[in-house]
């Protein structure tokens, strides 16, 4: 008998388990259908607002409605942070309206984070090794982030929104982290040299919350 209500005590508990599993990722599934609409719909929008920018700033709009401004010579100087006078103009046409669309009510709830984002090529003049011109392009990466976060945020048309921008938005130097190669395989050492505004949505954590819970 007392064999018998430990298996039947065994067996409703795995049933309880299963279903919290079970709810668990119907939950999971329903937030990743939800936020994968919602890239969706911010690249669609941000598509609209920027199609006829991108090509005269010599940016991009990526599939994963990541903007990414490519040409290396409109950026910075060669081995400098300070943002050349054509970035800043096309930063000033740019941000106010990216953040209008990012920070409206249909995405404010929904980002976590705004990452500005630095990349350089593998080269490094100077370089004595492969891992000096890494820690080199590092700090170049993250000095040219920063001066690009720093210019954005001073740009009075976002006033409004700095307290929210000051939550969410950071800068990141990367390196050469992610290099971009032809299709030979050779690195593109300009393409490679880069800054983008990439959007981090909340769905991971909310994702982690929920299966925090069903444990």
């Amino acid at each position: 008998m007392i064999f018998m209500l430990i298996a039947i005590t065994y067996m409703l508990k795995v049933d309880a388990d299963t279903k919290i599993i079970k709810e668990a990722n119907a939950r999971t599934k329903a937030i990743v259908t939800l936020y994968e609409q919602m890239k969706i719909q911010l690249y669609d929008d941000l598509r609209r607002a920027f199609e006829q920018d991108l090509r005269h700033w010599d940016a991009e709009l990526l599939p994963d409605a990541t903007i990414r401004f490519k040409a290396p010579d409109v950026l910075f100087d060669s081995g400098k942070s300070d943002l050349k006078q054509r970035f800043k103009d096309i930063l000033a046409e740019f941000f106010p309206r990216y953040v209008a669309i990012i920070g409206s009510p249909k995405y404010r709830a929904s980002i976590q984070e705004i990452r500005i984002e630095g990349y350089t090529s593998s080269f490094w003049q100077s370089a004595i090794n492969e891992q000096d011109a890494y820690f080199q392009n590092m700090r170049l990466s993250q000095d040219r982030t920063r001066s690009t976060l720093e210019y954005v945020m001073r740009l009075a048309p976002v006033a409004q929104d700095l307290n929210w921008l000051r939550e969410h938005i950071t800068a990141n130097g990367l390196s050469y982290a992610k290099r971009i190669f032809d299709s030979d395989g050779k690195e593109n050492f300009a393409r490679s040299q880069r800054v983008e505004f990439r959007i981090r949505t909340d769905a991971e954590s909310r994702i982690e919350k929920i299966l925090e819970e069903a444990k």
